[in-house]
């Protein structure tokens, strides 16, 4: 647990525990992703090619520093019109972390076939 005061986190708007201050405009920037396009306009003028890699999928998309605010809108507009979430169907196969173990008989099949697979491979490239 951090005991120093600059580890916590203040509300919008302060710099120390004393303000306590709330800070609304600088709320809904945050919201709205003002630090994002102003983190888009510096990259773009320091670094050109990590504003391409860090911001590949708006470049894509054709998202610049100006059109964040709205984007962010038309998606808050959106949630409010429909708040129920909504699953996409992922294509392919999916992960599976645990697979099923095997028994004794079928890891030596399974080790057969690898042999013979190797042994196959050798003869041909000889």
């Amino acid at each position: 647990i951090p005991h120093k005061c600059k580890f916590l986190s203040f509300p919008f708007g302060s710099t120390t525990l004393e303000e306590k201050s709330y800070d609304a405009d600088a709320h809904r920037a945050r919201i709205f992703g003002s630090h994002v396009s102003s983190w888009m306009d510096e990259l773009e003028e320091k670094d050109q090619a990590l504003y391409q890699r860090q911001f590949s999928a708006y470049v894509a998309a054709g998202i610049t520093s100006e059109d964040i605010e709205g984007m962010y809108e038309r998606v808050h507009a959106a949630i409010r019109a429909n708040p129920q979430r909504t699953t996409v169907a992922k294509e392919g196969k999916p992960n599976s972390f645990n697979q099923k173990k095997l028994n004794l008989k079928q890891r030596k099949e399974r080790v057969a076939t690898k042999k013979a697979v190797m042994t196959n491979r050798l003869m041909a490239s000889m």
